[in-house]
């Protein structure tokens, strides 16, 4: 730990953050830090960060405790939790805030204690194929309720960015709906320049955005493109995120499919930079993931005001909020995608409809500074 001067009248907030470490999560342990750096420097508070690496969200005003664990050794972050932490908050006491923001509550002392939930796993309506290609996630859909269970009854407040993910949180843990914040997450897109119309092509172009692991069900898309190609509609391109060698499950996906229809490309990973650059080409969002706990790119894809293809759950319907053309699926249905593809590939657009926006019932904020008044009673 980087050690600070001690002083009596100051308040320590610890952000717990162990198993943050890339894509959206990291993103949130980013953005929390940056706030309170700020709220370090111009206020009377010591924060202290436990984190897996510094250099991965690395701000100023704060102290830091790096911990790191082979990534697959589950049993070593339970340990660190649920035991190694109480000695380290002796350490720092007293503490007026312990703010886990990785679903469990760690078991240590604080005057007051929150945890920022975003592990939607719970609901995750596996089959055999997650099994055969991701045992861990399943694994992890099975028991993660379980790690959730342990200590939750012992914060002051729960944090989420979705209404549905509250309203299931009260019925699995019977928590009261008023200790649930909903925080929906900032969407960066508000920045971006207003898209240009899209030129006519000869070709209707979809894209889907996701990493390699298997609950995105990349294969629902891949099984459409290939009814649609083999009865004869090839005026389309799909764009996939992955490469096909990331893991043998994708590797599965393009021995598959990759290999024989060539309306689909996988172009692997893309910077966001890129990534925008393929929105703006694209006429047509998929996404037919199975449990996400918002599905970030549905946000920026929305930026351009396209049609969405999206899975009917809970929360795609909650994302899509606000968007004027959005047609949902059953993510075990490729035949209805397939449908919905030709549809819009042959400009028809009949199927779309809008998706009401609604506000979010209290308590709710909109940024770090509004969730640290709640969560400190400012």
């Amino acid at each position: 730990m980087e050690k600070s001067a001690k002083n009596t009248a100051r308040k320590t907030i610890v952000v717990s953050a162990v198993n943050l470490n890339r894509g959206g999560t990291l993103r949130i342990l980013r953005e929390c830090l940056a706030y309170l750096s700020g709220l370090a420097a111009s206020a009377d508070y010591r924060i202290v960060a436990i984190v897996y690496k510094k250099e991965l969200a690395d701000f100023p005003h704060i102290d830091y405790i790096e911990t790191q664990w082979p990534k697959k050794r589950w049993i070593n972050r339970l340990w660190y939790e649920y035991v190694s932490l109480r000695k380290v908050a002796q350490e720092l006491q007293p503490i007026a805030l312990w703010l886990s923001l990785h679903d469990t509550t760690p078991s240590v002392q604080a005057e007051r204690r929150a945890v920022y939930c975003h592990n939607s796993f719970p609901f995750l309506k596996w089959d055999r194929k997650d099994l055969f290609f991701a045992p861990q996630i399943v694994a992890f859909a099975l028991f993660s309720r379980f790690f959730y269970r342990k200590n939750i009854h012992k914060n002051k407040y729960l944090v989420v960015q979705q209404e549905w993910f509250r309203d299931a949180f009260v019925r699995m843990f019977n928590l009261p709906f008023s200790k649930i914040i909903v925080a929906p997450p900032h969407s960066e897109t508000e920045a971006l320049p207003m898209p240009v119309a899209v030129s006519t092509k000869e070709k209707t172009t979809f894209i889907y955005p996701a990493i390699s692991d298997s609950h995105k069900n990349i294969e629902c898309i891949c099984a459409a493109a290939e009814q649609l190609w083999n009865s004869g509609v090839h005026n389309f391109e799909v764009l996939l995120t992955i490469s096909g060698q990331e893991n043998r499950y994708t590797q599965w996906l393009y021995k598959r499919w990759g290999q024989r229809i060539p309306a689909l490309r996988f172009l692997g990973y893309l910077g966001r930079e890129t990534l925008f650059r393929y929105y703006q080409e694209a006429d047509c969002l998929i996404f037919p993931s199975k449990v996400e706990t918002w599905g970030l790119p549905i946000s920026e894809f929305s930026t351009f005001r396209k049609p969405m293809l999206l899975a009917d759950l809970p929360y795609a319907r909650e994302t899509a909020k606000g968007n004027a053309e959005v047609a949902f699926f059953p993510t075990n249905r490729p035949k209805l995608l397939a449908q919905q593809m030709q549809q819009l590939i042959e400009g028809d657009r009949s199927f779309l409809h809008p998706v009401t926006a609604t506000s979010i019932a209290e308590p709710v904020v909109r940024d770090w500074e509004a969730l640290f008044k709640v969560l400190l009673d400012e």
